[in-house]
């Protein structure tokens, strides 16, 4: 990353002021996203996104000097797919964090370089209406501060970490198809390995798929599968948080023992 003269927040700045710009952020940071989901993310810079766009590079220096600045375009513009249009998100608290935690899995599978990518990147005005909506979201949850900060965190844990999971599943599902001799050698050495008796408990589940004792279908490697085990481990953690915080709630509430309740 940069650390010249020319680094600051780019928010800060106006876009150019002329009265009919060639490009605008947006359209930048659009071009820039293309290139990262088509080539990936190495295959970014300011010269490649200048040529997407039909321009000279140092065109560009006019509305994005630096590459800090281009990260930042493209952080925002991937917050801004975040964001649940308001008239699509639920009334109850627990509906509209669901319906937010589902959002923003999906943009970051549909993008999923962004994980790592985008970590230093300078946040943008998309990043504080992502922190508005959830906190309306939960404005009527009866939760405290401290409490919306810990399902924030526990949400965007739950969330990132399953969206790393989708895309490398995504990867393993084509293994097949890119590279059936790679998936043959690995086969035959999870098989060997098994033999030595190392891993009984493997060898045991591997067995009672094969021969049809575990009826079970094992882990999802569809996008409808992996989808709900998504659905359902999100719907258990929200109950599990809930039962907490209500918990926590009741003991606030519970005087101290020799005490009497004020009032």
């Amino acid at each position: 990353m940069s650390n010249g003269p020319d680094d600051g927040l780019i928010w800060a700045r106006p876009e150019p002021g002329t009265r009919k710009p060639r490009f605008s952020r947006q359209k930048i940071a659009e071009a820039a996203l293309r290139i990262a989901d088509e080539e990936g993310f190495e295959a970014v810079s300011m010269r490649r996104v200048a040529a997407e766009l039909g321009a000279a590079p140092m065109t560009l220096y006019n509305y994005v000097r630096t590459k800090n600045d281009l990260l930042a375009l493209m952080h925002d513009a991937i917050l801004g797919e975040v964001l649940v249009p308001e008239e699509q998100l639920p009334g109850t608290w627990r509906e509209a964090v669901t319906a937010i935690a589902c959002r923003v899995r999906a943009v970051l599978v549909r993008h999923p370089w962004a994980v790592s990518a985008l970590q230093e990147a300078q946040p943008g005005p998309n990043a504080m209406r992502r922190f508005e909506q959830f906190l309306a979201a939960t404005s009527d949850s009866g939760l405290s501060t401290g409490q919306k900060f810990d399902l924030l965190s526990v949400l965007n844990a739950y969330v990132f970490g399953n969206a790393l999971i989708t895309v490398e599943s995504r990867k393993r599902a084509d293994y097949p198809i890119d590279d059936p001799a790679l998936v043959e050698q690995v086969s035959a050495f999870a098989r060997a390995q098994m033999e030595t008796g190392e891993f009984p408990h493997t060898a045991k589940l591997m067995a009672g798929f094969a021969d049809g004792t575990d009826d079970s279908t094992g882990p999802p490697m569809d996008e409808v599968g992996v989808d709900q085990q998504f659905q359902r481990g999100l719907a258990a953690m929200l109950d599990g948080l809930t039962e907490q915080f209500a918990a926590d709630r009741a003991g606030r509430a519970k005087p101290a023992e020799g005490r009497p309740a004020a009032g």
